[in-house]
């Protein structure tokens, strides 16, 4: 199965859910034109509270779609945009990918991950137990959170759903994702 866009979303607002487009454009440096995210700066309210002039490495969040059919086995309904993502993938192993790699979404846009996304309580007003289910623990105890990556636009464009995804890794040694 080839990679693909399945579904992209924005909000003017901070909302928790994001309403599902036909189109969104990326804008290089900045992120998802008409996002609350959007911005050389960090915009998510919990990190601007602690220091409003970090760079935003949350331009773009990307969410498998393979987490829905895992999600739904546990008896949670949720859909594309529920969770905040601005593009839903199917075929890419987001959360297996090194910290600057680089997705191109579609003929043109490019964005280079910075980080795994990290639940938050609002998780759990959308659906109670939710947040428990979008987090897990590898063979030894570790924390693994499964709630999609971040990523800054380096090249934009218009995604859509139906869109390809290709993967480039970073030369040298690959550094895992931690969260941003």
């Amino acid at each position: 199965m080839s990679a693909i866009v399945t579904a992209v979303s924005r909000g003017k607002g901070h909302a928790f859910s994001k309403p599902n487009q036909l189109t969104i454009r990326l804008l290089a440096g900045l992120g998802v034109e008409g996002d609350a995210h959007m911005g050389v700066k960090v915009k998510h309210r919990y990190h601007v509270s602690k220091n409003p002039d970090a760079p935003n490495l949350r331009q773009v969040h990307l969410m498998h779609e393979e987490l829905f059919d895992e999600l739904r086995g546990a008896g949670f309904v949720v859909s594309p945009g529920d969770l905040g993502e601005n593009a839903t993938t199917r075929g890419v192993d987001l959360l297996g990918l090194p910290r600057g790699a680089r997705l191109r979404l579609g003929p043109e846009a490019i964005v280079e991950i910075t980080g795994l996304r990290s639940p938050c309580k609002q998780i759990d007003a959308f659906k109670t137990g939710l947040k428990d289910a979008v987090l897990g623990k590898d063979a030894v105890g570790r924390l693994i959170r499964k709630s999609g990556v971040m990523a800054i636009v380096v090249a934009g464009g218009d995604v859509k759903a139906g869109d390809a995804v290709s993967v480039e890794l970073p030369a040298g040694p690959h550094a895992p994702l931690t969260p941003v």
